[in-house]
């Protein structure tokens, strides 16, 4: 039952904050012995931590909900269109790699570069978030925010920081890129729920019923935390200090690598 508490926290922590949650994952295989979740967990992760950003965002989701309704906004209605246009790359990506990602997850170099890239881009939002200072989101933007997602596929690379920075990078308020950002989160994580439950199903994987609760409950009450605690961060202009351990992961993980 400690497994599936550990791993539900891991991963609330880790899929919001910038600081990857593959990556940690691997870093947890490899060097704390953790199995990994199985595909059912897997699934059931990704939906708890997919919960709390239902919770979190319910407002604006409603809002975005009624848009498609008669007396529905036009604007609410492209911000639709936009988190779709922002959907494509990771599922045609996703598709396309899915069967050779594994390979990337066994190399320690590509973690540690990753781990650094993350840490760069996290660094170079806290030079740039001043200048950032348009509230609504176009194609553009969209687009370069979902080829970060599609890149965050990569372990140690963060979705949730290198999706803010994209924004951020665009014109962006931080606020706004991090609401777009987990907005954009929501496909991605139920497709990737889904991907993992028919994996499980076509394995005929199981799990005991009342650890696949407790860490699903976990990756939503922590995922609840972790995201207000990033929306903080980010208001405050303070996302960049996650780069400090990011860049330390990384050169650690390359150090490790050379031996």
């Amino acid at each position: 039952m400690i497994r599936y508490l550990v791993l539900g926290v891991v991963q609330g922590i880790t899929e919001f904050l910038p600081i990857s949650s593959s990556g940690h994952l691997v870093l947890a295989q490899r060097f704390l012995g953790i199995d990994p979740p199985g595909v059912l967990l897997e699934a059931l992760l990704h939906w708890g931590t997919l919960a709390a950003i239902l919770v979190v965002f319910r407002s604006d989701l409603a809002a975005l909900a009624r848009s498609l309704t008669p007396r529905g906004t036009i604007e609410g209605r492209k911000e639709i269109g936009l988190i779709a246009a922002a959907t494509v790359p990771i599922v045609v990506l996703g598709l396309l790699l899915r069967s050779s990602i594994g390979t990337l997850f066994a190399s320690l170099t590509v973690l540690g570069a990753c781990f650094l890239a993350t840490g760069l881009l996290l660094a170079l939002t806290g030079v740039i978030h001043r200048r950032a200072q348009r509230n609504q989101a176009g194609f553009v933007d969209a687009l370069g925010v979902g080829l970060a997602q599609a890149a965050a596929i990569l372990p140690g690379l963060s979705r949730s920081g290198a999706t803010i920075a994209a924004g951020v990078f665009s014109g962006l308020t931080p606020r706004r890129a991090a609401r777009f950002s987990f907005l954009v989160a929501i496909p991605a994580l139920f497709g990737a729920g889904v991907l993992s439950l028919w994996d499980a199903v076509r394995s005929g994987a199981s799990a005991p019923w009342g650890g696949l609760a407790v860490g699903t409950v976990a990756a939503f009450v922590v995922g609840l935390l972790a995201i207000k605690t990033l929306l903080a961060l980010v208001s405050s202009g303070r996302l960049w200090t996650f780069s400090i351990y990011c860049v330390s992961v990384g050169i650690a993980v390359l150090v490790c690598a050379t031996l």
